[in-house]
């Protein structure tokens, strides 16, 4: 159980990263060319070091961040169109897994 945690925190913390990049850089920019909201990528870099080192500190507070992803998905998923409205629903389903994961990995790693 806690190796596909571990996993799908891995993946789904990893395949937001790309979404993000791909989403202001090629895929549905608010400007032509690419925005400044590519930046929005750069906190998840942050814990990534962690999470794929399994530190459950990390698991910890970035169950936290991740929160303000969710929130920008779903806002997005309802005020945006087209693409851009499936990117952010996209993102809100990779925001909530890697949420789940992270706060269940947390909970098997704590001390008893």
């Amino acid at each position: 159980m806690r190796k596909a945690l571990y996993l799908s925190a891995c993946t789904s913390l990893l395949a937001l990263i790309f979404l993000c990049l791909a989403w202001e850089l090629w895929l549905a920019p608010l400007r032509p060319g690419g925005s400044w909201m590519v930046l929005k990528s750069l906190p998840l870099l942050l814990p990534l070091a962690g999470i794929l080192n399994g530190r459950r500190y990390t698991y910890q507070w970035a169950s936290m961040l991740i929160l303000a992803y969710l929130a920008e998905g779903i806002a997005r998923a309802f005020s945006d169109n087209g693409l851009s409205a499936a990117l952010a629903l996209a993102e809100a389903v990779l925001a909530l897994a890697f949420f789940a994961s992270a706060v269940f990995y947390a909970r098997l790693g704590r001390p008893h």
